[in-house]
C-alpha cells in the first residue's frame, strides 16, 4: 500500500498544482499553449524516439495495430448510430465517442507507474490510433469544420510533419537497422540520445501541470457530458479486459505490462484537439458541452487507472 500510495499521489499533486495555477492566474493560457508546444514538438517525440530505438520489436505488434485501429472506427460508428437512434442534439457526440488522449494524459499516466522506459509499450498501442486520427478522425473533423472533404494527400502530408510521429518513425527505423549500439558508441550521438532523455524528463510533470490547468466544469451541457463519460467507460473498460484476456495474453503471448497498456490507452478520455477543429460560429452551449465532456473523461480517466493499478499492483 506504501508502494502505491507513492506512486499514485505524485499524479494527483500535479494536477492539482497546474488547477492552482490556474485558479490563482499565476500563468496565462498563452504560457500554457506555449508549455504545449514544448511537450507536442520536443519531450514527445524525443521519449517516443527512445522507446522506438530500444524497443524490442515483435509480430504481434502488427496484430495490436490493426486491433486498435478497427476499434476506433467502431467506435466513431457507434456513436453515428446512437446519435440516430437517441435524438441527440449534440453534432460533435460521435467525434467524443471513439479516440484516446494519449499524448496529453496517456504518456504520463503510464510512465509515471511503469517508469519512462516502458513507455514504449504503450506507444505500440498508440500506433494504429495514430492512423486512426490523423487519417479518419482528423479528415471527418475538417469535413464538419469546413463543410467538405479533405485531399488524402494534404493528411499524409501533415501526418509526416507531425513531430510525434516522425520521432516514431525515425526510433523504428533505426531500431530495425540495428543502428542501437552504432548510437551508442560514438560521444556525439550518444550525447544526442542523452539530450532526448532530459528532454523526455520533462514529459510527464509539464504533461499532468497543463491537464490540471485545464480543468474547467461549466453548468451548460453537464449531463448529457457525464452520459458520454459513463457511456465510453461503460464500453471500453470491459472490452479492454476482454481484449487483455483473449488478445494480449492467450493469442499474442505479451505480457502484463502490455496488458496495463491497452487498459490505460482504452480509459483515455477522447482527443483534446476536438476544440481546435470546430468552427468559429459554433454556439457556445455546444463548445461547453465539448470541453466539460473533456473535463469530466480526464478526471474519470484518472480515477479508474488509478483504481486499475491498485487492484493489480
Amino acid at each position: 500500500m506504501s508502494e502505491i500510495i507513492s506512486q499514485v499521489l505524485p499524479i494527483l499533486f500535479l494536477l492539482m498544482i497546474g488547477y492552482s495555477i490556474q485558479k490563482r492566474r499565476f500563468l496565462s493560457e498563452n504560457t500554457i499553449a506555449d508549455l504545449k508546444k514544448i511537450i507536442v514538438n520536443l519531450a514527445l517525440p524525443a521519449v517516443l524516439f527512445t522507446s522506438f530505438l530500444s524497443l524490442e520489436l515483435k509480430l504481434a505488434y502488427l496484430a495490436v495495430f490493426v486491433m486498435i485501429f478497427f476499434l476506433c472506427v467502431a467506435l466513431f460508428a457507434l456513436g453515428k448510430a446512437l446519435q440516430r437512434a437517441l435524438g441527440i442534439k449534440w453534432t460533435y457526440f460521435p467525434f467524443l465517442m471513439t479516440g484516446f488522449e494519449y499524448g496529453m494524459l496517456g504518456v504520463s499516466l503510464y510512465g509515471t507507474i511503469y517508469g519512462m522506459d516502458e513507455i514504449g509499450h504503450i506507444a505500440v498501442f498508440d500506433l494504429g490510433h495514430e492512423i486512426f486520427i490523423w487519417f479518419v478522425f482528423l479528415a471527418l473533423l475538417l469535413r464538419e469544420k469546413r463543410g467538405g472533404s479533405q485531399r488524402p494527400l494534404s493528411l499524409a502530408r501533415s501526418f509526416l510533419q507531425s513531430p510525434v510521429i516522425l520521432g516514431i518513425l525515425s526510433g523504428v527505423a533505426l531500431n530495425l537497422a540495428g543502428a542501437q549500439r552504432f548510437l551508442q558508441d560514438f560521444a556525439l550521438t550518444k550525447a544526442v540520445l542523452s539530450t532526448f532523455d532530459l528532454l523526455g524528463n520533462l514529459t510527464i510533470p509539464l504533461i499532468l501541470i497543463v491537464v490540471g490547468y485545464g480543468i474547467q466544469i461549466k453548468r451548460s451541457g453537464l449531463k448529457d457530458a457525464l452520459l458520454v463519460v459513463l457511456m465510453r467507460l461503460g464500453l471500453l473498460i470491459p472490452v479492454a479486459l476482454i481484449l487483455n484476456a483473449v488478445v494480449t495474453r492467450r493469442m499474442l503471448g505479451l505480457g502484463r505490462v502490455s496488458e496495463a497498456a491497452l487498459f490505460t490507452l482504452l480509459v483515455l478520455p477522447p482527443p483534446f484537439i476536438i476544440p481546435l477543429y470546430t468552427p468559429r460560429d459554433l454556439p457556445d452551449e455546444e463548445m461547453e458541452y465539448i470541453n466539460n465532456t473533456l473535463t469530466l473523461h480526464t478526471l474519470a480517466s484518472v480515477a479508474v487507472y488509478l483504481i486499475y493499478f491498485a487492484l493489480i499492483f
